[in-house]
């Protein structure tokens, strides 16, 4: 019975282990963002930069990656996409601060062109909740150009998800 119970722990120990997931050293779990990552521009002064991600464990059969940033506290109805990556290469596995990966491809966000909008709440909202999400893919590129909207490329990562890690930072903009 200990050597059943043994192996069982073992098993779902390696199990957690190998969980596809994402950090940073730019920014926390659950906690506010410095202003370079907030938007320069809609009444935000912020440096706009994009930050650094590194993920691990993708699933078995990856054959690309997509990085999207959504802040579903946006006072829209929908949320709001800042950040629409897709086709970027199996073999990448970490983004620097204010960089795309080589070979990826910048889609349109919520302020109308492709590439990353920082955080932007309006003055007087309570702290909004950003959610970086890599997504593990089954093919090598989505058909898409850099004027897909947030919903064309959540669908198309929908239909191609392996797996996704997430990491939520917030972000309260100063009066």
């Amino acid at each position: 019975m200990k050597a059943i119970l043994l192996t069982a722990l073992l098993v779902s120990h390696s199990a957690f282990a190998a969980d596809f997931s994402v950090r940073s050293t730019d920014i926390k779990a659950d906690t506010p963002m410095s202003a370079k990552h907030e938007f320069n521009g809609f009444g935000c002064s912020g440096s706009n930069l994009s930050p650094q991600l590194q993920w691990q464990n993708a699933p078995t059969g990856t054959k690309s990656f997509a990085i999207t940033v959504f802040d579903m506290d946006a006072p829209t109805g929908s949320g709001w996409w800042h950040w629409n990556v897709v086709n970027i290469p199996a073999s990448t596995l970490s983004v620097a601060t204010g960089s795309v990966p080589k070979g990826a491809l910048e889609t349109r966000t919520d302020f109308g062109s492709p590439g990353f909008g920082g955080a932007c709440p309006p003055a007087g909202d309570a702290a909004h909740r950003y959610v970086y999400t890599v997504w593990a893919l089954d093919v090598e590129s989505l058909p898409l150009d850099e004027q897909a909207s947030g919903a064309l490329v959540g669908f198309m990562l929908n239909q191609h998800k392996l797996g996704k890690a997430q990491l939520t930072a917030t972000y309260q903009r100063k009066k």
